[in-house]
């Protein structure tokens, strides 16, 4: 039972921060939201690269994994692991198949979204 509220509280808090980091820049800079998920992505390809991410996945679990940040985590490593079997055709083919199931969920629920709502146009 320990276990798994220590599980818990470390993803919270691993999450927390990375969507504190987010908050700040959406607060203190002029970056667009579209920027700084770009940024965000690409951060997780980078620190995956580097070999950082896996270290907060670690910790973290899906408080690093959900955020945007762990988008770029999956990519990155399904690359990796694709290169190795494939060459440098997995390098393209790698971070989409990773990440194929989210992306696929993300449309699915999206479009269940839209017919379960009516949107309004801002005024």
């Amino acid at each position: 039972m320990l276990g798994n509220i220590q599980t818990y509280l470390s993803a919270f808090i691993v999450g927390g921060i990375i969507c504190s980091i987010g908050q700040v820049l959406i607060d203190r800079t002029k970056l667009t939201s579209a920027r700084i998920l770009v940024a965000f992505v690409t951060l997780g390809v980078v620190l995956t690269a580097l070999g950082i991410y896996q270290k907060i996945v670690d910790i973290g679990g899906a408080g690093a994994t959900v955020p945007l940040t762990g988008f770029g985590y999956t990519l990155a490593k399904g690359a990796f692991r694709d290169v190795d079997q494939y060459g440098l055709l997995g390098a393209f083919t790698g971070g989409i198949k990773a990440a194929a199931t989210g992306i696929t969920a993300a449309i699915f629920f999206g479009y269940l979204a839209s017919v379960a709502f009516r949107p309004k146009a801002k005024r």
